[in-house]
């Protein structure tokens, strides 16, 4: 009996450190800021500026990490750190049909992430992450938009999180 209190016990004092979704959160962390990602894909050669990119995607990053953690969310003295900018946002044609037009477009979207953690430095990092949604090419982008933005979002906020806190 004595044992399984014990074994109760360290498993709840584990949890303050581990989530249920995979994240590892450093020992001392209670708080996480995530700086507004500016939108500079207009500055890559082929990319376009979306208005409202930016702040959606500020808001994907906030709204993942407060469902995948326990942290509390803070505009400035964070233990964690999140900024970075979009540098990618851009449709290209995937392939091509017997008349040389296109039959299916692809929307790609890469974002500059820079993590620091305050309470450990040797886990900060800068990295690009990248994804992209294929669509027909008879349809405009912004049919697709909404749909194209949850996937993209998604994947890029899962990717940030897995090399951030899962360690993935």
């Amino acid at each position: 009996m004595r044992k399984g209190i014990v074994l109760i016990f360290v498993l709840l004092v584990g949890c303050k450190y581990y989530s249920f979704t995979g994240a590892s959160i450093p020992e001392g962390a209670e708080t996480v800021q995530v700086n507004f990602f500016v939108n500079n894909a207009a500055n890559e050669v082929g990319s376009v500026f979306e208005p409202g990119l930016d702040r959606d995607f500020t808001n994907a990053v906030q709204e993942m990490l407060l469902n995948q953690t326990n942290l509390d969310l803070t505009n400035v003295n964070g233990h964690l750190i999140y900024e970075g900018e979009i540098v990618t946002y851009r449709v290209t044609p995937m392939t091509a049909t017997a008349q040389e037009t296109a039959a299916q477009n692809r929307l790609t979207m890469s974002v500059n992430v820079r993590f620091f953690n305050t309470l450990n430095d040797e886990d900060d990092f800068e990295k690009k992450f990248s994804f992209f949604f294929d669509f027909d090419a008879s349809t405009q982008v912004q049919a697709i938009q909404t749909e194209a933005h949850e996937v993209l979002f998604e994947r890029i906020t899962q990717d940030i999180f897995n090399e951030s806190l899962a360690k993935w």
